[in-house]
Parts: structure tokens; C-alpha cells; sequence
């Protein structure tokens, strides 16, 4: 097991910029406000190839003693004793612009009651004067004390050389390189032991509005309060990885939940460390293998789960829907559908009442019709509070996952699109007809065909969809999106043909030379040499083409047809008409 790495401080003494620094990935929200981190963020990463976990905490804001009313900032303390009971070693964070504050010896005296190995970063350290004021932090009664300035870089190297030597021993099992990650194959000249590949954790991204039990649906999932819940609408910020393991007939999966913000109307957004929030979800919607879109069913389903779905679509992403706090209706529903047992049992007439939802197959049907562009999507009902039905949505996350995987066999593949396309043709105001040749599933996730036809302009985003439906009730594809890529067939029969052709006339006029107006030969003007008549009666004349330096013959006696009529009998200019 990879050891663990913790930073804790007070508030706004640069935690976030210090992590951000060390994976060298902007993870965390570094903000110039205190209390932005709430939950303990971390991220799995190596330092000169050992793999160990970083962990960024919320700043401990309370003395020893004092109590807070507000439900966050005593569940932010709460997460960074969780992380201090986990870690290996700590890295104190402190401010050196500001010297030691009693929030600095509160933190230190919290730190020696663990028993850790505590490592004190000074941060902010940004010129050489400062450096000697660094020592002053030897009063909190920590020896090792590191000069560090996380928006520079400075001292990062020193500091974590001493924060891995407290991580255990890496074992050979951990050694191992993992399937996403690609190595060369041995010489046959080697005798060395075949590399384990072991799967990637499927990565699964709640996202949903505010306050719809997106946090409250991962601790009852892994049975933990790994992220802070409360009733205060926004209280998550940074998207937070939180692996969790779970063993299905023997079999056990390694899955990554990510918490994420809750996402509010762009116009609603008036804070810079709301819009940051807003961001990282969307970074996870785009990372992740299967998003969960969370509606909340008091409210139902909204203009803003609507604009969520459509990022979810855009980004091709595969997609389950989970309609959390059922439990306030089912007692409701229940009743209900007692009374519609009844009703149907004395055969009462309805005619002219609006149909009642009594069951959940029948809310579920609802729900696709209001998302009707994510219709392919499963339907969950659950509830976070009694845990009705998180068995079922690890079920169908499992189901969606496997149809990620699945590979269509290319004959089949041909046969079933190539009826879809016969049964129904696209639209063409041109009346063209599209012709299907071939195609070929060219990835996974997302299922992508590649589809050569003869006019890819025929293919409108309808008759995508059309295709799609056809694919998804021949193949299944449930809770994916179907991506097709139509390519029309270059015509290079034409191509060669015309370039052929060309070669055989290289000028318009053919082989001819051309003849400028002074009648000097091999000058190219577009003008064909004039021959006049030989003189002969009724001689029309000629174009001939002129050869080496001759120049054109003339007739000698030139006026001598010029007093005669030219004109055919019965023209106008023959009969003085104008």
C-alpha cells in the first residue's frame, strides 16, 4: 500500500498552492479567501517513482476549546483530524509574512499529540531576506523546518526528498504497471517475468444542481463521512476523488467516485470561487467513464437538469440518472397506487382524467420524456437517507460499464446498418440516395462506427439518431452514447481520368502555336494565326497553324473580292435592312 502525505495549517497560508505545486496539476481551488477547502482532496502520485497520496485539507480555523455554530467549519476540523489519524508524515504549513499566529500553535499542538512525523513548510518565502526569518518557526518544536515559496517553486525539492523517507516501502505487487498505460514488449532475449496489468478504476462523476444529495449518495455508498453534508446549498467546492471498492459474487470492482459542486445558472454565478467550483465539475464530466446526473425528486426535473444533461451529451460521455430523496414520496405513492388498484378493480370510468403515475416504471418513463435527448440513459430511484435502491445503482453503473466494453463483430456490424439504411432512407431535397460500402467500430468508449457511404452530407443529425435507435435494439448500447462518423468514398476513378486527359491537349488550342498580333510565331496569346483566301472565288477563310519562323502567306492581290457581296441570299443586310 502507497503511503499518505498530509498538509494542514491554519486558513490562507497557501495549503491548496503548496499540493497544486506538488503534483504539479491545478487540483485544488487556490483562492485569496480563507475557508475555500472543505473536504480533504487527494490525488495519487510518485516522487522519483515511489506512488504515495497527497491529501489537502481545510484550514483549522477553531482554538483549543472554542465552538462553532457553523455545521462547516466544524465538519472541515473533523476532516483534517481524519487526515492526520491516516497519514504517514505532515507538512505544517505556515506563513512566514505573517510570523506565528496562536492559530499556528494550536495546529502544532494538535500535530504532537499524533505522534507523527511533522515537516514544517514556510511558505511565501519568495525573496533570500526572508529565508532567515524562517528560523523563527523552531519555536513551534519541530526541527526540520523548510524555506519553500509554492507560486515559484522554490525549496519543493528539499521538502519532499524528507516527506518521502517517511513513506513504507514500496512492495513488488505495487510495482506493477497498470492496463491504461502502455509498455514496450521484452526481447525474446530476456528472461524477465511478464508484467501484471491490472484494470484502471472505473471513474464515475456525481454531478447534479446544488443541494440534491450528490455528497449524501457517496458516504451512504462507501459507508463513511468522507465529504462534508450539510443543508447548505453549495457547501462542496473542489472535486473530490474518493476511491471505493465493492465485491459482487466474488468478484470485486475498483471504482472512483468524484464529488463534485454543485452547478448553478451561468447568470446566477456571482462568486469567482462559485465560478472555479463550476469549472472543475465540468473538468469531471469530461474525465470521467460514466456520469450520474443526481435530480432532486421534490423538485423535479428542472431548465437547469436540462443544461447539465446537455453537457453531459456533449461531451459523449456515458450517462445514468438518479432521481435521490425518494423516500419523502414513497409513502404518497404508495397510497396512490392502492386507490388505482381499486379504482381498476370497479372498472371506473377515467375518461377526460389526466392518467396518475403510480409506479416507478411509469415515473421513469416520465422522467426520459422530459430528458428525451438522453432517453438512452437508465432511471434510478434512490434515497441517501434510507438507502433504498444503492444496490440497484451499482447495478446498473456495472451494466452501463460492460456496454462500454462490448466490440460488434464488423459482419454483423454491416448487415444490420446496411437493412437500417434500406428500411429508411435520409431526406434529400436533391433527391440523392444514399449508398452504404462499409463500416467498422473504430472505438468503445464511446461506441464509434465509422461509416464509408457515397454523400456524407445526407447524414443530418436525425437520421444519426434514427441509426443510433437502430443500433441500440440490435446491440443493446444502454446508458451510451452512440457516436457516428460517416466518410464519403473519394472518387479517384474521375480524378485520373481528367488528369489524363489533360496530359493529352497541354493547351487549349491543342498542339498549335500561338501568335501575338505581330504575328511573331511561338508567343503564347490566345490568338489564333489569320490566313486570308488564296484568292480563289468563294474560298472561306482557314486557320492553319504556322510552322517554324514562316510567317503567314497573304494574298497579292487583296482588293480584288472587295467590291462583291458576301452576303447570303435572303439576309437582312443582303435585302438594305438594319
Amino acid at each position: 500500500m502507497s503511503g499518505l502525505i498530509a498538509i494542514v495549517g491554519r486558513p490562507n497560508v497557501g495549503k491548496s498552492a503548496l499540493f497544486n505545486r506538488i503534483v504539479k496539476r491545478r487540483i485544488a481551488i487556490v483562492h485569496d479567501e480563507p475557508g475555500v477547502t472543505r473536504d480533504r482532496v487527494t490525488v495519487e502520485a510518485e516522487w522519483h517513482g515511489r506512488p504515495y497520496t497527497l491529501v489537502d485539507t481545510g484550514g483549522i480555523g477553531l482554538l483549543r476549546g472554542e465552538k462553532s455554530d457553523d455545521v462547516i467549519i466544524r465538519a472541515a476540523v473533523e476532516q483534517v483530524d481524519m487526515a492526520i489519524e491516516s497519514a504517514d508524515s505532515i507538512i505544517l504549513v505556515v506563513n512566514v509574512q505573517e510570523g506565528i499566529v496562536p492559530l499556528d500553535r494550536e495546529v502544532a499542538q494538535r500535530l504532537r499529540k499524533s505522534g507523527k512525523p511533522v515537516l514544517v513548510a514556510v511558505n511565501k518565502v519568495d525573496t533570500h531576506r526572508l529565508e532567515e526569518s524562517a528560523m523563527e518557526f523552531a519555536q513551534l518544536g519541530f526541527p526540520k523546518i523548510f524555506p519553500v515559496s509554492a507560486i515559484h517553486g522554490e525549496g519543493i525539492q528539499n521538502l519532499m526528498n524528507a516527506a518521502a523517507a517517511y513513506l513504507p516501502a514500496v512492495s513488488s505487487d505495487e510495482g506493477q504497471v497498470p492496463s491504461d498505460e502502455k509498455t514496450p514488449a521484452p526481447s525474446e532475449s530476456e528472461n524477465s517475468s511478464p508484467v501484471t496489468r491490472h484494470p484502471s478504476p472505473l471513474k464515475l462523476a456525481i454531478v447534479g444542481r446544488p443541494n440534491v444529495g450528490k455528497s449524501s449518495i457517496i458516504n451512504a455508498l462507501t459507508n463513511s463521512k468522507r465529504v462534508i453534508v450539510s443543508p447548505i446549498a453549495g457547501t462542496t467546492r473542489d472535486s473530490v476523488d474518493v476511491p471505493f471498492e465493492v465485491e459482487t459474487d466474488g468478484v470485486r470492482s475498483k471504482y472512483i467516485l468524484i464529488d463534485t459542486a454543485g452547478m448553478r445558472k451561468t447568470r446566477q454565478v456571482d462568486d469567482s470561487v462559485e465560478f472555479f467550483s463550476v469549472q472543475r465539475a465540468c473538468e469531471s464530466i469530461a474525465r470521467c467513464d460514466i456520469a450520474v446526473l443526481v435530480i432532486d425528486a421534490e423538485v423535479g426535473v428542472t431548465e437547469q437538469d436540462k443544461k447539465i444533461a446537455d453537457t453531459i451529451v456533449e461531451q459523449r460521455r456515458a450517462c445514468i440518472l438518479v432521481i435521490n430523496k425518494w423516500d419523502l414520496f414513497a409513502e404518497e405513492i404508495r397510497k396512490a397506487r392502492e386507490e388505482e388498484i381499486v379504482r381498476r378493480e370497479a372498472k371506473a370510468r377515467t375518461e377526460g382524467t389526466a392518467k396518475k403515475l403510480t409506479t416507478l416504471s411509469e415515473f421513469g418513463a416520465w422522467v426520459q420524456d422530459k430528458l428525451f435527448f438522453l432517453d438512452y440513459a437508465p432511471v434510478i430511484f434512490t434515497s441517501a437517507t434510507t438507502g433504498f435502491h444503492l444496490d440497484r445503482l451499482l447495478e446498473a453503473v456495472r451494466y452501463v460499464a460492460a456496454q462500454l466494453q462490448q466490440k460488434i463483430p464488423t459482419a454483423i456490424l454491416n448487415r444490420t446498418i446496411n437493412d437500417a439504411i434500406e428500411r429508411r432512407q435520409p431526406i434529400s431535397a436533391a433527391g440523392h440516395r444514399l449508398k452504404f460500402y462499409y463500416a467498422t467500430q473504430v472505438r468503445q468508449a464511446p461506441p464509434t462506427f465509422l461509416l464509408f457511404v457515397n454523400r456524407d452530407e445526407l447524414f443530418s443529425d436525425q437520421y444519426k439518431k434514427s441509426l443510433g435507435n437502430e443500433l441500440r435494439a440490435a446491440f443493446g448500447f444502454e446508458g451510451c452514447p452512440i457516436v457516428l462518423v460517416p466518410k464519403p468514398r473519394p472518387k479517384t476513378v474521375l480524378a485520373k481520368r481528367k488528369f489524363r486527359d489533360a496530359a493529352k491537349t497541354p493547351g487549349k488550342f491543342g498542339n498549335r502555336p500561338f501568335l501575338r498580333a505581330t504575328g511573331k510565331p511561338g508567343e503564347k496569346t490566345g490568338r489564333k494565326p489569320f490566313v486570308r483566301p488564296s484568292g480563289k472565288p468563294g474560298e472561306k477563310p482557314f486557320y492553319r497553324p504556322a510552322t517554324g519562323g514562316a510567317k503567314p502567306a497573304f494574298p497579292k492581290n487583296r482588293g480584288e473580292n472587295r467590291g462583291k457581296k458576301s452576303h447570303p441570299r435572303g439576309s437582312n443586310r443582303a435585302k438594305g435592312r438594319r
